[in-house]
């Protein structure tokens, strides 16, 4: 279980998801940009809050389309920060501002990049990292990460938040009611991320993007054949972290909500699925990547934010 209390004025899971997203503040911080090139040739931007004296480094992943532009970004940064970490926010390739060189983006499942950046981190700080934290998307790429690593994963904890442990699931919720409204959105912007790649080099695909309105459909045109997958059903199956977590090794903290409307409840793991390492906390409400308390609205309190630094700093 998690103790998590939700705010009382802001009750279901849409307003929880959304809260934040439209009125949370996003702080000022002094970061520092670095751009990664990758053994492929393209290339990722890493964004760092640290200071003179080396700390223990955090890695932090963001969700789908997300960026440091997210309402997370931010504040877990400065958060972690103010609790002794230094900070490494890692954008995938082509989420920074600027589209990636080569035909090809991110997706759910792409662990090649999160391992060419640990490595990169690992080498430059001599020693493995503190932690690593995962948010929705990054969430399932860290855990497969993890899974694909065991023992060897060079990082002391890690945490992810608001997995979509099952992709095809994730998919199929995204098709009814209420969250229709977020799978437009999103796929929105991967439809204009693919345009603006390409509107000045030929593009490698014979589809019709702007016809494409659900994640399934994008996932079977667009996603799959850039990547190497024989299609959207192959890619979920190949992609989705929940089988890779028996195979973990590094102590995880799993933060869930039952009522998260981006899966159904039955996306989470079972206890019998999880090794002694994995701890899950699962609240019945919080929505997606929200978990906003608080006794007012004027007063917001973010409990993500204390309970991740909690976890890394025990």
């Amino acid at each position: 279980m998690s103790g998590f209390r939700p705010a009382w004025w802001l009750p279901g899971p849409h307003l929880q998801t959304l809260w934040p997203t439209f009125f949370r503040r996003r702080p000022s911080l002094p970061l520092a940009w670095e751009r990664l090139t990758l053994d492929d040739g393209d290339f990722l931007d890493l964004a760092w809050l640290r200071r003179e004296t080396p700390r223990p480094l955090i890695l932090l992943l963001h969700g789908l389309e997300g960026s440091l532009r997210s309402h997370y970004a931010g504040p877990l940064m400065q958060a972690f920060d103010a609790a002794g970490f230094d900070v490494c926010f890692m954008h995938f390739r082509g989420c920074s501002g600027e589209p990636n060189r080569l035909d090809r983006g991110y997706h759910s499942g792409d662990t090649g990049d999160l391992r060419q950046v640990v490595a990169r981190l690992v080498d430059e700080r001599g020693a493995p990292l503190a932690g690593a934290a995962g948010i929705s998307l990054g969430g399932n790429v860290l855990l497969k990460w993890l899974g694909e690593a065991g023992a060897a994963a060079p990082v002391a904890r890690a945490a992810a938040v608001s997995v979509p442990y099952r992709l095809a699931d994730a998919a199929r919720r995204m098709d009814h009611g209420f969250s229709r409204l977020y799978q437009r959105h999103l796929v929105a912007r991967m439809r204009r991320k693919y345009l603006a790649k390409f509107r000045n080099r030929s593009a490698p695909l014979e589809v019709d993007v702007t016809r494409l309105r659900r994640f399934v459909d994008f996932d079977e045109r667009v996603t799959a054949p850039l990547h190497g997958f024989a299609g959207a059903a192959d890619y979920y199956r190949r992609s989705s972290s929940r089988r890779f977590l028996p195979s973990i090794r590094v102590p995880t903290l799993l933060i869930h909500a039952s009522d998260d409307p981006f899966v159904y409840p039955d996306t989470v793991p079972t206890a019998a699925e999880l090794p002694a390492c994995l701890r899950l906390e699962c609240s019945p409400r919080g929505g997606h990547v929200g978990f906003v308390g608080g006794r007012w609205p004027w007063r917001p309190e973010y409990w993500l934010d204390a309970r991740l630094v909690r976890w890394f700093r025990s």
